[in-house]
């Protein structure tokens, strides 16, 4: 197939299918709510992404991941499913998915849907059957469990959301679990009937032309089936890279409740199915603050499991300091010898990294260099090419119910999901001439693509050609690494592949400093749009700027 690429003014070129395309690969993440809206209703849809998916294909990503459509009441937007081969009339149809399949693939772009196997809306009619009896045909679909004696829950599970995660059923004088919202009720992956229709949702959405699937908590399918409770986890050991510090989840190891050794065998059976469709690809989410890395390596190994995860090492509050991003690069070096990266700084469930880490302008920029020239794939989340900020939501305009249940200390995730900024002089941002499902936020106007257009040296302007310094350089999409110095204000490594070598630095400070190259012939690339001058051994990096320099490999 013939397609017209627009990062180039060249003629059409041909499309080559390139299975291991996802190895390197840049994925832009969409959060349909907030991306566009074609209707006017003040929520984005399907028809507002075909509109937008030029912008896309000019940053030079090579997929786009587009979070929930399905049907769903919306109590957790999307991600509490009704029914998962139907798109919901909020965002369209399944013609107009149809449609945007096929102008993505006109556009060179691969398509990734998420897909929430893990639970289900209690709207769903599979867990209306469920509950309606303890013999029905589908009573074991979901995760039922007597009282104990008291009339308390089976074990001391909790919930993300806040509370435990069991909530009691008066219909089937049961409780049933739910990782989630008490709405989301989980899915037994010990019964075999829920694998099959959930391995028959994927190839559903395989045959309408999607290129693979994001996972959405990919380790939480499977429960310990004797319900044993989980340790207490000492307080030094707590973090918050799954759930915030207000939350008592952090103070359980969750041994139990999730990442099963079962889980493996129904990977390697998702794998078969895509398998099926040379050229398509799997991420999975991981959700685990005690073993992230080790259950990445344990679910990408070898060729039959996942063709890649991320956990929450870049999208947690740790500030990425030189010495911390060599800490996490090592780490994951050392454990996931068979696996393959996808590292993310921001998504739509975080606060937007630029806020996060209270980052300037250029040391986000110096930070978007660096996880481009990390070894695995990575994910650019809506807005992010922009430099957009969290954006500030009042009580009174919260929607997330996760930030109603722990307001003001956690404010949920409301800040990152506010509307795209397409216009700076029109109504909404360009967003929507309806009332938007959040409200614009006034400092990103200035941000809008429009006015990052008509600059060269915009963020915008900054990821498009950064982007395009990855696509050049196959070393940088598919190489090795090798840390060469990681200071907490510096951080150098290389890359190499197929008999080049780019030695990629960064000054990760306020202070200009010098570098010397390697030993070696190497040949600076000024390529990518950052700032450097000679010096007699190397370089002068200003602040918060990058250096490449590339050699020839001696062949052995």
């Amino acid at each position: 197939m013939a397609y017209l690429d627009p990062r180039s003014d060249e003629a059409p070129i041909l499309a080559k299918a390139d299975p291991d395309w996802w190895r390197g690969a840049a994925i832009y993440q969409i959060y349909p709510r907030s991306f566009q809206d074609s209707n006017d209703d003040g929520i984005g849809d399907l028809g507002g992404i075909i509109q937008r998916l030029e912008h896309i294909a000019r940053l030079g990503v090579d997929a786009i991941w587009i979070s929930p459509f399905f049907r769903s009441p919306m109590l957790d937007f999307g991600y509490d499913v009704s029914d998962y081969r139907d798109v919901d009339p909020m965002f369209g149809s399944l013609g107009d998915f149809d449609a945007l399949i096929e102008r993505a693939h006109e556009l060179n772009l691969k398509v990734l849907i998420d897909l929430v196997m893990s639970h289900t809306s209690d709207q769903h009619a599979w867990f209306r059957e469920s509950r309606s009896s303890r013999e029905n045909p589908r009573s074991d679909w979901y995760v039922w469990a007597d009282a104990k004696p008291d009339g308390s829950p089976p074990n001391n599970w909790l919930s993300i959301f806040g509370g435990s995660a069991w909530e009691w059923d008066g219909e089937r004088m049961q409780y049933y679990l739910h990782n989630f919202l008490t709405s989301q009720p989980d899915l037994n992956f010990h019964c075999a009937d829920v694998q099959e229709e959930l391995l028959s949702v994927a190839r559903y959405w395989m045959e309408r032309g999607v290129d693979g699937f994001r996972l959405d908590t990919v380790n939480f399918y499977f429960h310990d089936a004797q319900l044993r409770d989980n340790p207490p986890l000492a307080p030094e050991d707590r973090n918050e890279n799954t759930a915030p510090a207000v939350n008592p989840y952090n103070f359980q190891d969750h041994l139990y409740d999730k990442t099963q050794p079962e889980n493996i065998a129904f990977l390697r059976r998702l794998r078969a199915v895509l398998d099926d469709y040379p050229g398509s690809t799997t991420v999975g989410e991981v959700g685990e603050s005690q073993r992230g890395t080790q259950v990445q390596a344990d679910y990408t190994a070898g060729d039959d499991l996942l063709h890649m995860c991320y956990d929450f090492d870049f999208l947690s509050n740790v500030y990425p300091t030189g010495t911390q991003v060599a800490r996490v690069l090592d780490r994951f070096q050392r454990i996931v010898t068979e696996g393959w990266a996808c590292w993310a700084y921001s998504n739509h469930d975080v606060v937007r990294h630029p806020t996060r880490w209270s980052l300037t302008d250029p040391a986000a920029r110096a930070y978007a260099g660096l996880m481009m020239c990390m070894r695995g794939s990575i994910c650019i989340y809506q807005g992010e090419e922009l430099g957009l900020t969290e954006s500030y939501v009042a009580y009174e305009d919260l929607q997330d119910p996760y930030g109603k249940r722990f307001w003001p200390k956690f404010k949920g995730r409301d800040g990152c999901r506010t509307p795209m900024p397409w216009l700076s002089d029109a109504h909404n941002g360009g967003f929507s001439d309806g009332h938007p499902w959040l409200p614009v936020a006034k400092e990103h106007l200035r941000l809008a693509v429009s006015e990052q257009e008509r600059d060269p040296d915009s963020m915008l302007n900054f990821y498009r050609q950064m982007l395009g310094f990855r696509r050049a350089h196959p070393a940088l999409r598919k190489g090795s690494l090798k840390v060469i110095e990681a200071r907490d204000t510096f951080l150098a490594f290389t890359r190499s592949f197929d008999g080049v070598e780019i030695y990629c630095a960064f000054n990760l400070s306020d202070a200009g400093m010098d570098v010397d190259l390697p030993e070696g012939d190497w040949s600076v690339d000024h390529g990518a749009p950052f700032t450097t001058t000679p010096t007699e051994r190397g370089l002068h990096m200003p602040p918060w700027q990058a250096c490449f320099a590339l050699r020839q490999l001696e062949q052995t």
